[in-house]
C-alpha cells in the first residue's frame, strides 16, 4: 500500500498495518527525493485501529513540516465486514448517459459509414473513394520586374560638424548648421534650415533640376549634377534664405522670392 498519496485536495499518509519507525524513514526519503514539491499541502494521517500516541503524532508532524506539509488531522482505519464494500458500491446510484439529438445523429452517421465500407470491401472495391484530380491548366505568371525604390527624404536634426557626412538616394533636410568640412550628397534636393558652410552636392545622379536651399548659403563647394561652384562673390550683410539651381549650364544663386518655378527652371537648365 502506498505510504504517501494524493487524495481530494490534500495528501493521505497511510500508516495502517505498517511499522511506524520504518514508515517514518520511508516518508523522510520520499520527501527528500522531491524537496519543495509538496510544500503548502495539508495531509491526513490514517493509523491502525488504535488511536496513535501523542509522541508519534508529534514526530510525524515534524517530518511533514520539514517538507512544507501541514498535518491537518489523524484518524484510524475502520475494517469493513466481508462483502460490505461490494454492497455499498451496489447501492450507489448509477448515472445514465443520455445522448443529445446531435450525438444520436453522429452515431447513426458512423454506423452508416461502417456499413458502406463493409459493402465496398465485399465487392472488392476500395474502402474509401479516391478523388479524381483534374489537372489544372497552368496559369501564365508574368515575368518579375525589378522595381527601383522610390526616392525618400533623410531628415536630420542637429549640427553637422567637420568630417561628418550625410548621403541619401532622394532628398536631404537638415535642421541645423552644416559646418565647413561636413558634406551632404543627395540624388534630389538639399534643404538646410541653418547655415550651409560645408560641401553640398544635389542631383548627384545627374538630375540638373535639383536645388539647394539654405537660410544662409555659404558653402565651401556647391555641386548640382555635373555643375560645380566654389565659394566666391560678395558677402551679404546678414543671412538671407537663398536657393541655388542650374541655369544655362552653370549654378545660379537667388533669394527665395526670386527663385523660378521648377517647370521654368527645367526649360532653362
Amino acid at each position: 500500500m502506498t505510504l504517501l498519496r494524493g487524495k481530494g485536495l490534500g495528501l493521505e499518509i497511510a500508516l495502517a498495518g505498517r511499522d511506524f519507525d520504518e514508515a517514518m524513514i520511508e516518508l523522510e526519503e520520499r520527501l527528500a527525493e522531491r524537496p519543495g514539491f509538496y510544500r503548502g499541502s495539508s495531509a491526513v494521517a490514517v493509523f491502525g485501529e488504535a488511536e496513535p500516541d501523542p509522541e508519534r503524532v508529534e514526530r510525524l508532524r515534524s517530518i511533514l513540516a520539514g517538507g512544507g506539509i501541514t498535518l491537518a488531522s489523524t484518524g484510524v482505519a475502520v475494517a469493513l465486514p466481508d462483502g460490505e464494500l461490494d454492497r455499498r458500491r451496489a447501492l450507489r446510484p448509477r448515472r445514465e448517459v443520455a445522448l443529445s439529438d446531435s450525438a444520436r445523429s453522429l452515431v447513426a452517421d458512423f454506423s452508416g459509414a461502417r456499413a458502406d465500407i463493409a459493402a465496398r470491401r465485399k465487392r472488392g472495391e476500395q474502402s474509401v473513394r479516391r478523388a479524381e484530380l483534374i489537372p489544372h491548366t497552368a496559369t501564365i505568371v508574368p515575368p518579375l520586374a525589378l522595381v527601383e525604390p522610390a526616392p525618400s527624404t533623410l531628415y536630420h536634426v542637429g549640427t553637422l560638424r567637420g568630417g561628418q557626412a550625410l548621403q541619401q538616394v532622394g532628398n536631404i533636410v537638415v535642421v541645423g548648421d552644416v559646418n565647413p568640412g561636413a558634406e551632404l550628397i543627395a540624388s534630389g534636393d538639399i534643404v538646410v534650415f541653418g547655415r550651409l558652410g560645408g560641401t553640398a552636392h544635389a542631383g548627384a545622379q545627374g538630375d540638373a533640376n535639383a536645388r539647394v536651399f539654405a537660410i544662409e548659403l555659404a558653402p565651401t563647394q556647391l555641386r548640382i549634377a555635373t555643375c560645380i561652384a566654389s565659394e566666391a562673390g560678395e558677402r551679404r550683410a546678414g543671412p538671407r534664405p537663398e536657393g541655388a539651381f542650374v541655369r544655362d549650364g552653370r549654378i545660379v544663386v537667388a533669394e527665395m522670392a526670386e527663385l523660378p518655378h521648377p517647370a521654368e527652371q527645367g526649360a532653362q537648365a
